[in-house]
């Protein structure tokens, strides 16, 4: 038998590979299945069952363009209502592979269909736990996000949670292995570990959500302090379950190459959004006016996800290059099915072109400490609210970039404001919106509060931020 989790970092999820005598399966596979087929080919090995813990909410699955290239017949939990042919498995229901079993455990809470899968060894010896959103490292699946599906408040959710959880998981055995669906940074739980895999025996000591006194004091600790939920998640939720456009065809239309006149004509006529996802220093230093930039060297697909928001948003790409294929797959892995093609020859033939070019008024920490000398001027920092309680320049103002599309109506654009968040990367994202939405007024600066913090310009105390963020 063979274990293999296959770990996302921009998305912070795990899918997984279990081979047994010849036959495989797959655990909540990503949107495109070249990496899945080609494991399946090097082993020799069928895929038996593609398993899907749950309707996922931060990513479309790669489970039906991976049923119809291999035939294997896609499994989920109790209650779930796919528009597609799947097995909905009952609770308890075992599944055979090669010389093991897995075993369905349904645990409704953070969605209704939610479910474990119980892995037990050639022994019959219980040995993994590939626990979905409902089981984290250090946390568990928020119940906030089937609200509306359900008509029942996040509460009831949490409360259908913890009885999955201190009923179903809990009287595990200590050493089975956890294998969670997301890890830390992942939108789906607030306190996840940095680790991807633990045994549940060490999550029992160590994870809050396992230690409540009773299920009153459950609810509340899970429901406390939750986030709303990215914008997208509805509608790639709808996706997983009502199906998508495949991804092959996806990608080669996202590959057509545009000449800047074909790119140009193609943005006039189909109101496209033009994504360029180069370095924040590359497109400070120029761009396409009305672009949008989310760079490729950070948390792409979940940030485009955020701030873009509606799936069927037709783009257009400005990519770095060979970057062409990695950013229509990130994005397909989120929803973004129309991809109308991306600028030959990047920035350069476009500025090459003689066509009309816009830029960032970027400065220096150095240039920013001379700027606001003996001032009072006004400081937006785009961080998340425990960043900037942790420790801020004095008097900034926090304005998260994830809710940009909120607090962009309150900025007044007759007053000028300096902008920065840990290092660039979303205050280059912020500034791009903010210019294509009409506000010009403002300063971009570069190296954020990283660079900041190192000089002796005036900031807060600093707070450990683990106990900002309660």
């Amino acid at each position: 038998m063979k274990i293999e989790q296959m770990y996302t970092g921009c998305l912070a999820q795990g899918a997984y590979y279990i081979v047994s005598n010849g036959e495989a399966v797959i655990i909540d596979p990503l949107r495109e299945t070249r990496p899945y087929l080609e494991r399946l080919h090097k082993d020799s090995v069928s895929l038996k069952y593609i398993f899907e813990t749950h309707f996922h909410a931060d990513f479309v699955s790669g489970h039906l363009d991976l049923s119809r290239k291999t035939k294997a017949p896609i499994v989920y939990g109790p209650t779930a209502n796919p528009e597609f042919e799947a097995i909905v498995a009952e609770d308890g229901q075992v599944f055979e592979v090669g010389n093991v079993k897995i075993k369905v455990l349904h645990t409704p809470g953070h969605t209704m269909e939610s479910s474990c899968f119980l892995l037990m060894d050639e022994n019959g010896k219980e040995t993994a736990l590939f626990s979905g959103d409902t089981l984290f490292l250090g946390d568990v699946g928020r119940p906030d996000l089937a609200q509306k599906a359900t008509d029942m408040t996040q509460e009831e959710l949490a409360g259908l949670l913890y009885d999955s959880l201190y009923h179903k998981i809990l009287p595990l055995n200590d050493c089975i292995t956890v294998y969670p669906a997301h890890g830390a940074g992942s939108a789906c739980g607030k306190n996840m570990q940095k680790e991807t895999t633990d045994s549940l025996g060490n999550q029992k000591k160590t994870n809050y959500a396992l230690n409540q006194e009773d299920k009153e004091h459950f609810i509340k600790a899970v429901t406390d302090g939750l986030l709303p939920p990215p914008a997208y998640f509805g509608m790639n939720v709808a996706m997983n379950r009502k199906g998508y456009s495949s991804f092959d065809e996806v990608l080669s239309n996202g590959l057509q190459t545009l000449s800047p006149e074909e790119f140009e004509e193609t943005a006039e006529h189909s109101g496209a959004l033009i994504l360029d996802v180069r370095s924040n220093g590359d497109f400070a230093k120029g761009f396409i006016p009305q672009s949008v930039n989310i760079g490729l060297d950070g948390d792409f697909a979940p940030w485009a996800g955020a701030l873009i928001i509606d799936v069927l948003q037709p783009i257009l790409l400005v990519t770095g290059e060979n970057e062409q294929e990695e950013t229509v797959t990130r994005l397909s892995r989120v929803g973004f099915d129309h991809i109308l093609g991306f600028l030959k020859g990047s920035f350069d033939a476009w500025k090459k072109s003689g066509k009309e070019t816009d830029s960032v008024n970027r400065i220096s920490v150095r240039q920013f400490k001379e700027e606001i000398k003996n001032k009072e001027v006004k400081v937006i920092d785009v961080r998340k609210e425990g960043e900037y309680n942790a420790q801020h320049v004095n008097r900034a103002e926090n304005k998260p970039l994830a809710y940009i599309n909120e607090w962009i109506r309150t900025i007044d654009p007759s007053e000028h404001f300096y902008l920065h968040c840990a290092g660039g990367y979303r205050s280059m994202m912020a500034a791009s919106i903010l210019q294509a939405r009409g506000y010009r007024n403002f300063t971009e600066i570069e190296g954020g509060f990283s660079a900041i913090a190192v000089t002796d310009i005036p900031v807060s105390n600093l707070i450990c931020q683990s106990k900002s963020m309660k």
